[in-house]
């Protein structure tokens, strides 16, 4: 890395440029270097919070001469993950005159769109609301980071004071003010009028350090994070969270997962209220040790400061004021009166702050529910933002646990929290965000889902959007294959006998812990064992039975519980067959099987209606490649009944259809995406053909 002034004309890269080669900018990579090892420590940062930047010259390309330009983060992306496309980069003279045509606080707003007209160059990302805090510092490198120790200092009571003590005159404080404009010249006239300073502490907010090069740079910003948990640490009273409160302990793991996994139905239901959720657990010491200590439902009634915190978590969270063993049941009830009273606080809120222009209400339901001797429950549109704002959280608790310490914990004020929330910059940003897909916030549960038609399956409803619950009999194959679907924010593995009741307890219980519930099953576990009647035993009998009718009544079964208990209603789809309505040779048990299976469709759509689940089957036939049936040996029994080469079972297949079509695992997923993504919502108990037309198994 280059030790010296990064304002300077690079010689090498201009000697590229002339001979138009392909130019290798040390600015850009020093600036993503930094941010990278900056961001990937959560003790530096939270996830998407805080931006860096880098000046440097460029070649005006229409007056060829040297202009300076700034490099920033854009709006959104993490800078643990930054790369140089999620850069804006702004001319920066013209973002310094903007200070001379600065209309005031009071259209602050304004400024945002202004940032566009410095823009150097096409592309790039769009310019945040923090662009000026870096332009107008003059320093070459500056930082702006949320470190929970940072914020202990900037939300005490007396933070100025703390910040002295902490600091001496090396990092000055600077009282809060909204992100902005105005922010930017506040900390670009401390930075002037303190020359030794080597950052500052924001009021309520985090901080901000500054270097010559981006080596000091990152050196003061670790300096300013690292001294201030030190000063924590040793000037810290132990216990400020207060004494543990009788009955508020953490209950032993076991018991604590499983009332986790009975409440969280309940609970993601009642935060899908306005907006489908999608739900995270954790259960981490961080959480216990605060819903156990007696200053809790204070400091949780404060709500967090930071705004990257907030606008997460919302201004506060739904606290159960139970015991931690207090009945399944009280404590259900008591969390629906509380969402009630949540709400319409919420609603008071918004109605005490909200101007004539402010953007509507967006939900009143909370984005995290604390239980004591429990853990967090957070919620959002999808799994990455639920454990996102549970992570925000975790860090909020940290803040209180700092600023408690050594003074007060003091956040600012409901009236600032709700100007940031509503503001019309946030709304604009979330009206940029994309379109959802069609599964977005939507739960699935795929049984034998590591191969064949159920991979296909889960991979399709991936892809549309739903976090994925990848249910196999083999443990690894089921990691394996929800691995490649994505991380655990798209897809989970388990380990699933579906003809053991308890085993699929289990189940839905990881995909209440992993994603707060669950919307779509699909019974799609299976096997076959192809013989005459004659040569059928009751093994072959019994196990396909257990297997198919027995497992998809007891997933669905406690699917249904789970739907019932979120009250959202939900879809159940059964892989049936062809086979359930023709009467093909010599395949008595596989057949009887898949009829039972396409009758239970029917009784449970009758039944489960009235809470707004449909149940729905799908009717494949001769599913041949990427069968994991197929493959067990079911091929080659099916082979030998129609006299042809397993080779070329497939084509067989095929050429007795009318379309002569052969049926693949992606057909079979494409029809499951069809009954469930919303377009069929008044459809239910249907079977759909995925058979390439046989003639004998049309329904009648």
């Amino acid at each position: 890395m280059s030790t010296g002034p990064e304002n300077t004309p690079d010689t090498t890269a201009t000697t590229a440029r002339q001979q138009g080669e392909p130019v290798t900018d040390s600015v850009v990579d020093q600036l993503i270097a930094r941010s990278n090892t900056l961001g990937s420590d959560p003790r530096n940062t939270n996830f998407a919070g805080g931006n860096t930047s880098a000046k440097g010259e460029r070649t005006d390309p229409v007056t060829g001469r040297p202009v300076e330009v700034l490099w920033v983060k854009g709006s959104g992306g993490d800078l643990g993950t930054l790369t140089g496309d999620g850069l804006a980069v702004l001319r920066l003279d013209r973002l310094r005159a903007l200070a001379d045509v600065y209309p005031g606080q009071d259209r602050e707003d304004e400024m945002v769109a202004a940032f566009d007209h410095c823009l150097f160059g096409k592309g790039g990302a769009a310019p945040s609301i923090d662009t000026a805090m870096h332009g107008l510092v003059d320093a070459p490198h500056v930082d702006h980071l949320h470190p929970d120790s940072g914020i202990a200092l900037a939300t005490a009571a007396d933070g100025e004071a703390l910040t002295r003590a902490c600091f001496g005159d090396r990092v000055v404080w600077v009282p809060w003010r909204r992100p902005g404009f105005q922010l930017g010249l506040d900390i670009s006239a401390v930075a002037r009028d303190n020359p030794g300073a080597v950052g500052a502490i924001l009021g309520g907010h985090g901080i901000t350090a500054w270097g010559d090069t981006s080596e000091q740079a990152q050196a003061h910003s670790l300096e300013i994070i690292r001294t201030a948990e030190r000063f924590l640490a040793e000037r810290g009273r132990p216990e400020p969270f207060g004494p543990v409160l009788p009955g508020h302990g953490a209950l032993p793991e076991a018991e604590r997962r499983e009332r986790a996994a009975a409440l969280a139905p309940v609970i993601r239901g009642l935060a899908s209220t306005d907006h489908p959720q999608v739900g995270r657990f954790t259960d981490d010491d961080t959480v216990l040790d605060f819903l156990a200590r007696a200053e809790h439902p204070r400091l949780a009634a404060l709500g967090t400061s930071c705004p990257d915190h907030f606008l997460r978590t919302k201004v506060r969270p739904l606290v159960l004021d139970l015991p931690a063993d207090a009945p399944l049941e009280e404590a259900v009830a008591r969390l629906t009166e509380l969402h009630e009273l949540y709400r319409a606080d919420y609603r008071a809120y918004y109605e005490r702050h909200a101007a004539p222009d402010s953007p509507a209400i967006r939900g009143a339901d909370p984005a995290i529910v604390l239980v004591p001797g429990v853990g967090m429950f957070s919620y959002g549109k999808d799994a990455k933002t639920a454990r996102v704002a549970g992570e925000f959280y975790t860090n909020a608790i940290n803040v209180m646990r700092g600023a408690e310490a050594v003074s007060s914990y003091r956040p600012i004020e409901e009236s600032e929290k709700f100007r940031i929330e509503y503001w019309a910059l946030e709304e604009a940003k979330l009206a940029r965000l994309p379109a959802p897909r069609p599964l977005a916030s939507r739960v699935a549960l795929v049984t034998g889902a590591a191969s064949g038609i159920g991979k296909a399956i889960a991979a399709r409803l991936a892809a549309e959007g739903a976090c994925v619950v990848v249910a196999d009999l083999d443990a690894g194959k089921a990691e394996a294959a929800a691995a490649e679907l994505g991380d655990s924010d798209v897809a989970v593995g388990v380990a699933c006998d579906v003809s053991d009741a308890a085993a699929v307890e289990r189940a839905l219980r990881a995909a209440a812990l992993a994603f707060g519930g669950v919307d779509l099953v699909v019974n799609n576990a299976g096997l076959s064992v192809s013989k005459p009647l004659l040569e059928t035993t009751e093994h072959d009998w019994d196990l396909q039975h257990d297997v198919m009718a027995k497992g998809s009544f007891l997933v669905s079964r406690e699917a249904a519980r789970t739907m019932i208990a979120q009250g959202m209603g939900g879809d159940i789809v059964y892989i049936a067959s062809k086979n359930a309505v023709f009467a093909g040779p010599k395949n008595i048990a596989y057949s009887a099987v898949k009829a039972d299976q396409a009758h239970q469709v029917r009784l449970l759509a009758a039944e489960l209606g009235t809470h707004g689940i449909r149940v729905n089957g799908v009717n494949p036939d001769g599913v041949v490649r990427g069968s994991g049936i197929f493959a067990g040996g079911w091929g080659a029994q099916r082979a030998k009944v129609y006299g042809v080469q397993e080779e070329d079972l497939g084509r067989f297949y095929a050429q007795r259809t009318l379309l002569g079509r052969e049926v693949l695992p992606e057909h079979v997923a494409n029809a499951v995406f069809a009954l469930t993504a919303g377009e069929l919502s008044h459809t239910t108990g249907l079977h759909v053909p995925v058979d390439g037309g046989v003639a004998a198994a049309f329904l009648r």
